[in-house]
């Protein structure tokens, strides 16, 4: 499937966002692991990840296939291992499983939380290739104790373990070696589980202390995706017309998404975020220009790798030369990232550099040594892959204010976290055509 997306005359966009998968994984899981029934939890986010996750803890089957939900099979690693406590012998089947995804998903490493969860006592062996999915995993109680990870791995994997820990029969003292990455998932994790009843702290800067007792049962309130925002914030930046604006609803203003940082990264754009309470209770935002943008955008997204691709493309479509570190995660996710951006990026003139996997660059317009086509002229029929990856599609739609149009294969793969994004973009204005 390919659809084209045509620039709309004008933008009218007032967007109910959808919820933050990341919480509602986080929560789906914790609220399992308290007793608590799904029904406890309000606004889940309706996408393919959350999806795979409630069908992963509520499975019956000896098979468990989460697709390409990587932090179903990071999470549900986890929960499967064990079994201690009488809600988790009430509700894992058996207490024997494999656990597998897409094709994508068992090329994607897993080995180091399998060799965490094998040190805390678990029973899990690999089908196929040594340190990827899919795996065999017998639920066995496990004995926590010290765990010590390097601090670069994905964060999916520490918080997996730490939302497990309250029921290992020692807790868990759980130390990160060297540069800790994507941080602020690490405190979303703990700040839930501490409102589940967790006792969970920093003992230092690396270093993560879990005591040994069980969960309490409560409601809870999922927030909006900033991560979702991060596209509108995009659209409005692209628009050319600086008048226009968009509505953003659900965001939380003090929230656990290290991804709020959208904010400050488009207010250096000239975008900025006004709160608006008239008349609605619902939380909203409202995106509008002030300012200029700035001439160059240097920054680090050890914290923020999922902003990545949005800030990438918006500022290589503003002309806008950027160097970008803390981006070595981006090879590991749904698609290797940092090539899927050059590749994609190439076809609309713009030679984007890396250096090492750290470090993504580009020059701005004037500097274009390695271009196949002129700077945003891309030769008719171009159509952006999409590389099964969500975040690619959202990435690239907005450029359609800048090109006048563009089309974008598989664009259903934004069923993986917003499912709604190209009704929400036909509701602002643009116009979509399936070709």
């Amino acid at each position: 499937m390919k659809i084209r997306v045509q620039k709309p005359r004008n933008l009218t966009a007032e967007v109910s966002l959808p919820a933050s998968k990341s919480i509602s994984n986080r929560a789906l899981l914790l609220a399992a692991l308290s007793g608590a029934p799904t029904s406890a939890l309000t606004n889940i986010s309706d996408c393919d990840d959350t999806r795979a996750m409630l069908a992963g803890l509520s499975t019956k089957d000896c098979v468990v296939n989460i697709g390409a939900a990587g932090t179903a099979m990071r999470f549900l690693t986890a929960w499967l291992s064990m079994t201690s406590y009488k809600v988790l012998q009430a509700q894992i089947a058996q207490g024997e499983h494999i656990i597998t995804g897409s094709e994508r998903m068992r090329q994607r490493p897993i080995g180091v939380l399998v060799e965490a969860l094998r040190s805390l006592g678990a029973w899990i062996e690999y089908v196929d290739e040594e340190g990827y999915p899919p795996l065999h995993i017998k639920a066995k109680p496990l004995h926590g104790g010290q765990l010590s990870l390097p601090g670069n791995v994905s964060s999916q994997y520490v918080s997996a373990l730490l939302m497990i820990a309250p029921l290992l029969e020692e807790g868990l003292r759980l130390s990160l070696t060297g540069e800790v990455v994507s941080r602020p998932y690490i405190e979303m994790t703990m700040a839930m589980m501490r409102d589940f009843g967790a006792d969970v702290s920093w003992q230092d800067e690396r270093t993560v202390v879990v005591a040994p007792q069980p969960y309490h049962a409560i409601r809870y309130t999922i927030e909006s995706d900033w991560s979702a925002a991060s596209y509108w914030y995009e659209t409005v930046l692209l628009s050319d017309n600086e008048h226009e604006t968009a509505t953003l609803k659900g965001l939380f203003d003090i929230s656990l998404q290290g991804d709020s940082a959208v904010r400050d990264l488009f207010s250096s754009l000239g975008i900025q975020s006004m709160p608006l309470s008239q008349g609605s209770r619902e939380p909203r935002i409202n995106l509008v220009r002030r300012g200029t943008a700035c001439q160059r955008l240097d920054w680090d997204f050890t914290r923020t790798p999922d902003l990545v691709q949005t800030l990438v493309v918006a500022c290589a479509l503003k002309g806008i030369p950027f160097r970008f570190t803390g981006v070595q995660s981006l090879r590991i996710k749904e698609t290797d990232r940092i090539a899927a951006l050059q590749t994609e990026l190439a076809k609309l003139g713009v030679s984007l550099e890396n250096e090492g996997d750290s470090v993504l660059r580009w020059e701005g317009p004037e500097q274009q040594p390695h271009a196949r086509v002129p700077y945003l002229k891309p030769a008719s029929g171009t159509a952006i892959d999409t590389y099964d990856d969500h975040r690619m599609a959202m990435a690239f739609a907005p450029a359609a204010f800048v090109l006048g149009s563009i089309d974008i294969n598989n664009p259903e793969v934004v069923t993986k976290s917003y499912p709604r994004f190209w009704q929400d973009l036909e509701q602002a204005g643009f116009i979509l055509e399936q070709l």
